[in-house]
């Protein structure tokens, strides 16, 4: 049988920027890495590359909308910042790599824009004021529309169809449970890497086992 590997695309770049923060805009650099650190499951215990089902890859697309800045009032084009660059970069690049299936959502047309959470804790500790906000410590909150769904739909087809014996999701949060559970009750392997981010202990009542791949983050001197 096979293994199939599934992303939170969102979730791992969050993780890699952690990882290798010189490279947190580098699109390319991040999909070789995603890439490797996923195949990097199939090594030992009897498994090797020949076993690799598929690695599935669940993402939105950059925002490319007009918004002004709340601070400055500045407008901003949001399709030529780096982050747009940078996704779009991205996802070209995992769709060459073999064996990867690039699974988009897209992006809730609710827009918002919210204090980064750094100033949000100086705010509340009294530090600063509304008014010593500056424009880059705001940001917009975009919400991603799909991409949970896309895994469960997944997780349940591989595992009814009976494509693989085991499933590899590489993630942090508990929204995979549901499917855990029934990829579970049909006998399949699920295992969990969350790239080195400490899990609630209730998760791994759901899991099979927890392993890590890719490189820890590098503690600030």
């Amino acid at each position: 049988m096979a293994t199939a590997i599934l992303v939170d695309g969102g979730y791992f770049i969050k993780r890699f920027r952690r990882i290798e923060p010189d490279n947190a805009y580098n699109g390319k650099r991040a999909a070789e890495c995603l890439h490797r650190w996923a195949v990097s499951h199939l090594s030992g215990k009897n498994r090797d590359r020949s076993d690799l089902y598929r690695i599935f890859v669940y993402d939105c697309p950059p925002y490319k909308g007009k918004q002004h800045n709340p601070i400055s009032k500045r407008s901003i084009d949001f399709s030529r910042t780096e982050e747009a660059r940078f996704r779009e970069e991205f996802h070209e690049a995992l769709v060459g790599k073999r064996k990867l299936a690039l699974r988009l959502g897209h992006l809730s047309s609710d827009v918002r824009w919210t204090i980064k959470s750094r100033k949000v804790d100086e705010l509340l500790k009294g530090r600063i004021s509304i008014e010593d906000l500056q424009p880059d410590d705001v940001r917009i909150d975009t919400r991603q529309k799909g991409v949970d769904m896309r895994i469960g739909v997944d997780v349940t087809s591989l595992t009814l169809k009976s494509q693989v014996d085991q499933i590899i999701l590489i993630a942090g949060d508990a929204d995979f449970v549901p499917a855990a559970k029934i990829a579970r009750r049909e006998g399949i392997d699920f295992v969990l890497d969350p790239m080195w981010q400490s899990i609630p202990k209730g998760l791994h009542e759901h899991i099979d086992g927890l392993r890590t791949t890719c490189p820890r983050v590098k503690r600030r001197a």
